[in-house]
């Protein structure tokens, strides 16, 4: 790994003078400013941010908490808050807390031993202590919180839609399955889609989940077709509940969309690769990364923020396993 001294020895002047020039701190010479850049460049020097940061008492290091990211929306939230931060000139920290409220302690724990200036969380726990105390800017992404700024879509329309969408083209038993009670935007998706089936003269099925894992959603969908075998109409919880319940009714011999319909939430990459492809509601995950990176900056940089709160729109991608509409 090349180090600043190397770089030093390659423009020919001290490691006090590199180090001026990389912090922009005290006289340098234009000369010799451009020999060190010359040599930084050539050697493909990257500088330690950590160490950079607490010389100058000043970080571009910013941590993002993810909750899972072996769920494939999580990924894309990610890579628009990393391209964003990369042209604002900052830099990510990712930490994965698997919905464990002891290892997001310990990644917060690490991300302020890092220096970072900033915290993007897109965990469960957004009221918990371990946030409240903390003395810099948080934005929270595809969760709200009580006490710090969010970036959200708008889930209560979410549902809304979906059970639009499935009453309109003749599903007449829906089965809806509620995401975790403890989160409040499963809960929004949850309540928009019965608040719309109430309306209706649909009988309605609620079936609890607990969490979006790959693990326990094939046993929901199992459940699902054992506790309601009638159910002609799914709102998913999520794009990987709605692929283990597209799976559940192949084994079944359902086919799709004549015998069932299923809706599921959030568009991630695979729903347009199963089979039949999956009809759901998009949640903009790439634009709304970028948008609490943004949100995030300007907290940083005390900027006015108008809007702390910022709710994205959601929209019906329609795939095979809707029925089409008459």
């Amino acid at each position: 790994m090349i180090k600043i001294k190397d770089v030093a020895i390659e423009a020919g002047v001290s490691v006090a003078t590199v180090s001026r020039v990389l912090n922009n701190n005290g006289y340098v010479h234009e000369d010799t400013r451009k020999l060190v850049n010359d040599a930084i460049q050539q050697l493909n020097y990257k500088p330690n941010e950590v160490a950079r940061s607490l010389y100058k008492k000043k970080s571009r290091l910013i941590g993002l908490l993810l909750p899972d990211i072996r769920n494939p929306f999580f990924p894309e939230l990610a890579r628009g808050v990393e391209d964003e931060m990369q042209e604002q000139g900052f830099r990510l920290m990712i930490g994965n807390a698997d919905e464990m409220p002891a290892k997001e302690s310990e990644y917060i724990e690490t991300f302020i031993q890092n220096n970072v200036i900033g915290i993007i969380s897109a965990t469960s726990h957004g009221d918990r202590d371990h946030y409240n105390n903390l003395s810099l800017p948080i934005v929270f992404l595809d969760r709200v919180s009580n006490h710090h700024p969010s970036v959200y879509a708008n889930g209560v329309e979410g549902g809304k839609i979906a059970a639009k969408v499935l009453l309109k083209r003749g599903s007449q038993t829906i089965t809806v399955l509620r995401g975790p009670a403890d989160l409040p935007t499963a809960q929004d998706r949850f309540r928009g889609a019965i608040d719309e089936l109430s309306h209706s003269n649909a009988k309605v099925n609620v079936m609890s989940t607990t969490s979006f894992s790959f693990e326990e959603a094939q046993k929901w969908a199992h459940e699902l077709f054992e506790e309601f075998p009638e159910t002609d109409g799914v709102i998913a919880s999520n794009d990987i509940v709605a692929a283990a319940v597209l799976h559940e009714a192949h084994r079944l011999g359902k086919s799709l969309p004549e015998d069932l319909q299923i809706i599921g939430f959030d568009d991630i990459p695979l729903s347009s690769l199963l089979f039949p492809p999956l009809s759901t509601i998009r949640q903009p995950a790439y634009d709304m990364g970028k948008e609490a990176a943004k949100l995030l900056i300007k907290l940083i940089q005390n900027e006015p923020v108008s809007q702390k709160n910022i709710q994205m729109p959601v929209t019906f991608i329609e795939r095979q396993t809707t029925r089409k509409e008459e």
